[in-house]
């Protein structure tokens, strides 16, 4: 498990580090001794954010002064890396929550991903500040890390299989349990959607699911979309669709990640996880554009589109939570490139039958900086998936909402009174930014586990 570039013990090897930003600067400089202010005149020290500089030693302790951005979460982000290897303590630590997000930033930023590769040089440490919670702050780091591997991993060793193997190395860390319903065993269990989107891969498609907690406490089911790749099946993708899509089973990493953190933190729930997990390739078996698919639930779904394969997989899995009567269903899934079109890589989509559920979320989202947008389930848009021999087309008839007509797909598959709510994530950077090294991303999962802390356990 990745370390998080963080240290808990002083050694008094420790460098000092003053961080200002270009506001704050001015102010800084005037409070420093006058051969500080030499120093940085003759070195022609401009405030830009992103610059550092050493600055004479204090008390015989190396001393380095950084510029870094306002907002908490990303202040420290871009240190680990940017600062030479080594350790260091802040010379001003920042308190309360801001403290806690500056810190939880440079966890994020000191990620390396090095299965195949090692890096070639370690990042810099930091030593936590006395007052942040340093247990809390790990399992968030280490609930990250779990969801960037995950997806960072290549399909060649993340099939269904090893997708399966991860869930398990998971549940055992935490004493929980897991059930795998596997091939054409998944045909007898009644989830034939999920056996149909991953019934032409060499890996048999699989249910995975992981229970953990007390029979007494509220039930809390998390399904998160396995499609450890996607070809696009039949209708399959071009190559430039097709290149990344190892970060296709995004949905289900994301949910593996909040239930390390449901378990770390010992909410008192009852924990469900469920990963319909198939590679959606091609073969002679392999379903087709037409077919018609009777689904758990009962519902019949014409395929118009193989490459709308996420939601037939999570159909199925929401119809079973669904049947034990969760207090509260989420759902995770790299589902729509709409969505990307209408809010960009960075911010998920959300979709919530639950006015107040909807409110927690976002107001979780905006205090530990993880951003949600909440999209309309509008229901005037249901008639893009009428089929005329099905009760239901799996992509809409439109070109238009894609995002908000996929979230009223899987919208027929949860029952009714059942608080539910819908994430479609990117799941991945696009390009490195401090904090959030380019390849595969945790979105909004802090946001949902501060949620689920707030409505269950302690807040």
């Amino acid at each position: 498990m990745n370390d998080h570039a963080l240290d808990t013990t002083p050694t008094g090897e420790e460098a000092l580090l003053a961080c200002v930003t270009e506001k704050t600067y001015p102010t800084w400089l005037a409070a420093q001794a006058a051969g500080v202010q030499h120093w940085l005149a003759e070195a022609r020290f401009q405030p830009e954010a992103g610059k550092v500089c050493w600055l004479p030693a204090r008390d015989e302790v190396a001393r380095v002064l950084a510029v870094v951005d306002p907002s908490p979460l990303p202040s420290l982000a871009g240190l680990p890396s940017r600062l030479p290897e080594g350790r260091y303590r802040l010379e001003t630590p920042v308190e309360g929550d801001a403290g806690y997000l500056a810190v939880l930033g440079w966890g994020l930023g000191a990620y390396r991903y090095e299965r195949y590769r090692a890096s070639k040089r370690r990042p810099a440490r930091l030593l936590v500040p006395e007052g942040v919670d340093t247990a809390e702050l790990v399992a968030e780091l280490s609930a990250v890390s779990l969801v960037r591997d995950l997806i960072n991993t290549p399909a060649g060793d993340m099939l269904p299989d090893q997708l399966e193997a991860a869930s398990r190395e998971l549940a055992a860390e935490f004493g929980a349990e897991v059930e795998c319903i596997t091939g054409d065993a998944l045909l007898a269990a009644n989830h034939p959607t999920i056996h149909a989107v991953g019934r032409a891969s060499a890996s048999a498609p699989r249910l995975i699911e992981l229970r953990w907690g007390d029979p007494g406490h509220p039930r809390v089911s998390l399904v998160g979309k396995g499609v450890c790749f996607d070809s696009g099946g039949l209708n399959i993708k071009p190559a430039s669709g097709m290149r990344l899509m190892k970060k296709d089973m995004g949905g289900a990493a994301h949910v593996l990640g909040l239930a390390r953190l449901v378990m770390a933190a010992r909410l008192p729930v009852q924990l469900q996880v469920l990963v319909p997990a198939v590679e959606n390739a091609i073969a002679g078996n392999a379903f087709r554009p037409g077919d018609i698919l009777r689904t758990r639930k009962g519902l019949s779904v014409e395929i118009d589109n193989t490459d709308a394969e996420g939601r037939l997989v999570l159909c199925d899995a929401l119809a079973r939570a669904c049947e034990m009567r969760p207090a509260l269903l989420m759902d995770f899934a790299t589902l729509t490139g709409a969505a990307r079109v209408a809010l960009g890589t960075d911010l998920p989509a959300m979709f919530c039958n639950d006015d107040a559920l909807a409110g927690e979320l976002l107001a979780a989202a905006s205090a530990v900086a993880d951003p949600l947008w909440r999209m309309p389930l509008h229901s005037a848009y249901r008639g893009m998936l009428d089929s005329s021999v099905a009760d239901l087309l799996n992509s809409g008839n439109s070109p238009y909402a894609g995002a908000i007509t996929a979230a009223l797909f899987l919208e027929r598959f949860v029952a009714p009174g059942i608080p539910w709510v819908h994430i479609d994530v990117m799941a991945w950077n696009l390009s490195s930014k401090p904090g959030r090294p380019e390849g595969g991303e945790a979105m909004g999962l802090r946001a949902s586990y501060a949620a689920l802390r707030r409505r269950f356990g302690d807040g």
